[in-house]
């Protein structure tokens, strides 16, 4: 039997165990119809029932009503930095963008080749170590743009006030993860490959009454309204990444929803980060307040002794938590299905460190 492993991935990641096994056993016979879900047509009833369970499921989590459509679709969230703004950049018009990090400066990129953007707050400045408050949203700017988490930085927003104009929000690395007043939005969209199934389906929930104001004409694969229309069969959907996606929105609801997961988030992410303020080893990287519970990023104070931590915690079988090379250091993903006793292990592994080098010099 193998070892078991602390998968910390940034993303792809963790999967509940029971959500792959049920996957797996799809791939080979979907629904006992003796055919995988990988070769079963998507205009089959098998699968729109997938696609509808799927898109409701989403509602029914987030507390969404008719207004809002939802729709699964493929080019990951960085589609979404395109499609967003061709959808709601009202031509001559101006969208509001705050920068927090690699993903929100991406967004502004893409968003830059449709029209004009206000950079409105950033963190720039320390290195998106924080995330900016008390910023004016201006009342004449089509939309509002933010992302909820950041998961190189480790940054989170955890306050959302009202805004004057429509909000669309990255959630690719904490969605689903907590509880919140979603109608705060008026879109959100989230890759697949964090808190909600495998690499391959981004998840769009928009709704309608902001689409069809821009004046331009719009490519068919990037409107929002064509994807509506064809109940995200416009063309032919990621299939299994949307099936696995069921499979983790029916776990996350038979398990307690929003309310079961958060708890269990909150008591991970507290555990993490307490270790990392009391050790005298470690230090973190970004503001307290801001800190994300998804992604906790933290640096070694001696880092004479990296290669002697990184031997101790891939030998007590944690993996993936290596620090994005714009940071350095480490960085520990804390998505759903991740278990505390994972966190427990890469919490005992650093007391230990903490024990045997705190007084070391040298390398060990």
């Amino acid at each position: 039997m193998s070892k078991k492993v602390h998968n910390f991935s940034a993303g792809p990641a963790i999967l509940p165990a029971e959500v792959i096994k049920e996957a797996a056993q799809g791939a080979l016979d979907f629904n006992n119809i003796g055919m995988s879900i990988l070769e079963i047509s998507h205009r089959s009833k098998d699968f729109i029932d997938v696609m509808e369970e799927a898109r409701s499921l989403v509602k029914e989590l987030m507390g969404f009503g008719s207004e809002y459509q939802v729709l699964f679709l493929g080019g990951g969230a960085s589609m979404q930095f395109a499609m967003v703004p061709a959808n709601l950049l009202v031509t001559g018009g101006t969208a509001a963008y705050v920068n927090t990090g690699v993903w929100a400066s991406k967004a502004i990129k893409e968003a830059k080749g449709i029209g004009n953007i206000n950079v409105i707050a950033s963190s720039e400045d320390k290195k998106f170590s924080y995330v900016p408050k008390g910023y004016t949203i201006p009342t004449d700017a089509n939309y509002l743009h933010i992302t909820s988490n950041n998961t190189i930085y480790g940054t989170q927003q955890h306050q959302f006030d009202k805004s004057p104009i429509p909000v669309v929000c990255d959630m690719s690395s904490d969605i689903f993860s907590r509880r919140m007043d979603f109608s705060k939005f008026d879109l959100i969209y989230a890759g697949a490959q964090k808190n909600m199934g495998a690499a391959g389906a981004t998840m769009v929930v928009v709704k309608e009454s902001i689409l069809g104001k821009t004046g331009r004409k719009m490519f068919s694969m990037l409107d929002y309204q064509v994807h509506i229309k064809g109940e995200s069969m416009y063309n032919t959907p990621p299939v299994f990444s949307i099936y696995v996606s069921l499979l983790t929105l029916k776990w996350l609801k038979k398990n307690g929803g929003l309310a079961w997961i958060e708890k269990i988030n909150d008591e991970k992410a507290k555990l993490m980060y307490d270790e990392i303020d009391r050790n005298s080893l470690f230090t973190g990287t970004c503001a307290k307040e801001d800190r994300s519970k998804m992604n906790a990023c933290f640096l070694l104070k001696k880092p004479e002794l990296e290669e002697t931590f990184n031997k101790m915690w891939k030998d007590a079988g944690v993996s993936g938590i290596k620090g994005h090379r714009d940071v350095g250091g480490y960085r520990a993903s804390m998505y759903n299905a991740l278990t505390i006793d994972s966190v427990k292990a890469l919490v005992d592994t650093m007391k230990e460190f903490e024990k045997k080098y705190a007084d070391s010099k040298v390398t060990a």
